[in-house]
């Protein structure tokens, strides 16, 4: 059982009501919401790992898989219906995506009825799709896309009505997906009856060979078993991809974590075969473009399937810009099919490499923390042989420059710079590239001065001339620098740093502010260059003199490995305002915070503070065993720490010496072992100040 979305919490081993009668894999299933142990039949041998046939794929996905999948954005809502994918295709067509590369239209959960035809057929849900699939699979052909659709291989879907699964109808569905033209099968892990996974994922493969002996339609074969029973290890002749992790969620949190899972497997992805971190949540509205950009950039330099998972007619000018970015999908679609590798990643600073085909490297500098950080690797450290210079192409900013072999950026709170370096022989055209920093507090009073330092770095081997920079914040903010800003001629390697005051205004309300940092130069050859850095200050407040319940003061930032985090609510599922009172081990609280591991919470504190106090827990709400560590970090000081907590325990008091902080973190780990069910709670959380 998972702790995510509807298709994850509902058992994988609930059976349809009524009898089943599993004819495919010899398993016949009683009347009964839930087996027990011993109604549960063991593997037929007719689809054992000795006698299943190989699949190579015939070429299938040779790169990622690229297109739209509708779940993200509708889950089973009425809005998922034929208009809304043949629109889905025109779009594709209209603003350019199917030019990018994308060309999958994919149907998720809900689209057929609850019970099969007399003849055990799948049949349409006649609201949603009145004119059958094989007439939207028609339009969609008709565009110069493909088409693809889901099941699950359980005897239901995971939604929470539970349409009908494949389970022991493998060869029937497949071939009517066929006939349908269906050009990619995604394949759920639901109600499976805890058969084993990979007889029950080579069942449907051999079953999408046959259909496709029969029709001459090939099937791309998505295995959607959340990565429980390590497909990487066994699924490579089975599918073109495969789930590494549960479902995704759209928040920063969710994201993170998916990412960390997947990119240790960078040796199980290739051409036909891919790692599946699940679809793309870009556009959704839960996270900033910044981190929209990060999600994008991982998910490309990981190799990734590249599935839009946002209703593109509700879709801004922004989303677009960053699901069109050629650039960026150039190194997700490399022929080459490698899958990026860390080269480092200290606290919080990734560096990931990834070979390309042309013998380049695609370099993200990924920065998971709530500040910006300076991320440096060097060219050979990404993979590239020794040279005098390199070309480096920012693929965010579509400008090139030459570097002497460093690769670095100040990259903002959750932000990513993605580089394609390159040993080019002309480097000497292009200008020097240029590392923009910006240092000091990112937090301000409203109308209290605050100190920034910029800094500049000529990364290039050429001199820059004519160096200037610029500091500029909201309309209403006092910016003023007070050292020299300019410099005639900056040498390779050479710093120009500038002191910088801002002040925001009286009234600036407590939140994240735009500051942006430019720097314009030229090239020894003259030619006009200028580099860019966005980063986030806050008005903060603290908190006032007394005890106050954190559950009712402003944060600074908050992240969650899954859902929003909630104030004086459980963290409950995805959506906002959706948890229960907070309850650890019986006892219910009124105060606090509902987290979910990996999980940290940023408060302002200014110095005036002398203690945090909370008691910390597993939430009730999950019954499955969460494992979790609750931290307070004072500053860069861990001020308190708790061991590993269950769902058995019950709540621990945790007491923190905050005194002279600026900062409070409340951190909570999944403690090691995985993020599944982690519903942790700061009940009665108080500061004093």
């Amino acid at each position: 059982m998972r702790h995510s979305s509807l298709r994850t919490t509902r058992s994988r081993f609930i059976g349809c009501l009524g009898a089943v009668v599993l004819t495919a894999v010899g398993l016949s299933v009683p009347a009964v919401a839930q087996p027990s142990p011993a109604t549960k039949a063991t593997a037929s041998s007719s689809a054992s790992d000795a006698s299943s046939p190989s699949a190579d794929g015939g070429g299938l996905a040779l790169t990622p898989p690229m297109g739209f999948n509708n779940w993200n954005s509708t889950h089973c809502r009425k809005e998922f219906n034929e208009d809304m994918i043949k629109g889905m295709a025109d779009l594709f067509v209209s603003k350019g995506l199917k030019k990018a590369g994308y060309e999958y239209i994919n149907l998720d959960d809900c689209w057929a009825l609850p019970q099969r035809d007399g003849n055990g057929k799948l049949v349409p849900d006649e609201e949603r799709f009145p004119n059958g699939i094989k007439a939207v699979a028609d339009y969609v052909h008709a565009k110069g896309l493909k088409i693809g659709i889901y099941t699950s291989a359980g005897t239901k879907t995971c939604d929470r009505i539970g349409f009908p699964g494949a389970l022991g109808h493998e060869e029937s569905d497949a071939r009517q997906f066929a006939d349908w033209g269906i050009d990619y099968l995604k394949y759920d892990n639901c109600n499976n009856w805890g058969i084993d996974a990979k007889q029950r994922y080579r069942t449907m493969r051999d079953a999408l060979k046959k259909a496709s002996e029969a029709t001459g339609r090939e099937i791309v074969y998505s295995i959607c078993e959340w990565g429980e029973n390590k497909p990487w290890e066994w699924a490579k002749d089975v599918g073109q991809l495969w789930r590494t992790t549960g479902d995704i969620s759209d928040n920063w949190g969710s994201m993170l974590s998916i990412a960390k899972k997947n990119l240790p497997l960078a040796e199980y992805a290739g051409p036909g075969h891919w790692n599946d971190p699940d679809m793309l949540e870009v556009g959704n509205g839960g996270m900033t473009d910044t981190e929209y950009r990060s999600h994008f950039s991982l998910w490309s330099i990981m190799a990734a399937p590249l599935l839009i998972g946002t209703d593109l007619r509700k879709a801004t000018a922004e989303t677009f810009e960053i699901l069109e970015n050629s650039e960026v999908i150039a190194v997700d679609q490399d022929p080459l099919g490698k899958q990026g590798k860390v080269v480092s990643s200290r606290d919080g600073r990734w560096v990931i490499a990834k070979e390309m085909k042309d013998g380049s490297r695609a370099v993200a500098l990924f920065n998971e923390t709530d500040r910006p950080q300076r991320i440096s690797t060097t060219a050979t450290e990404a993979g590239l042989p020794g040279a005098r210079a390199y070309q480096l192409r920012d693929l965010w900013q579509h400008r090139s420059y030459q570097t002497a072999g460093t690769v670095s950026a100040t990259v903002p709170a959750h932000g990513t710079v993605l580089y394609r370096v390159s040993a080019d022989r002309k480097w000497a055209s292009y200008p020097p590239a240029a590392d923009l920093g910006l240092t000091g507090t990112a937090m301000a009073e409203a109308k209290t001065p605050a100190a920034l330092d910029t800094t500049v770095t000529n990364l290039g081997r050429g001199t820059a001339r004519s160096v200037a920079v610029g500091l500029t914040g909201p309309e209403g903010w006092t910016v003023r620098a007070t050292s020299p800003s300019r410099t005639a001629s900056l040498g390779s390697g050479r710093t120009l740093t500038t002191h910088w005051r801002i002040t925001p205004p009286a009234g600036a309300k407590p939140g994240a502010y735009d500051l942006k940092v430019r720097a314009d130069y030229r090239s020894p050859r003259g030619a006009e260059a200028r580099t860019e850095l966005v980063s986030t200050v806050h008005v903060v407040v603290a908190p006032p003199s007394g005890v106050s319940s954190a559950g009712d003061l402003p944060w600074v930032s908050a992240g969650n490995g899954w859902g929003p985090v909630e104030r004086n609510t459980s963290v409950g599922e995805q959506a906002v305002g959706d948890g229960h009172p907070l309850t650890i081990g019986g006892k219910t609280y009124a105060k606090g915070l509902g987290a979910h591991a990996p999980s940290e919470i940023t408060y302002y504190t200014g110095g005036r503070c002398s203690a945090f106090t909370a008691q910390v827990g597993v939430d009730d709400e999950k019954w499955v065993a969460g494992t979790v560590t609750f931290e307070v970090w004072a500053d860069d000081r861990k001020a308190a720490s708790t061991g590993t907590l269950t769902t058995a325990d019950s709540a621990q008091a945790l007491s923190a010496a905050i005194d002279g902080a600026t900062t409070v973190r409340l951190v909570v780990t999944d403690a090691g072992d995985g993020d599944n069910s982690d519903h942790a709670d700061w009940a009665d959380a108080t500061f004093t100040c």
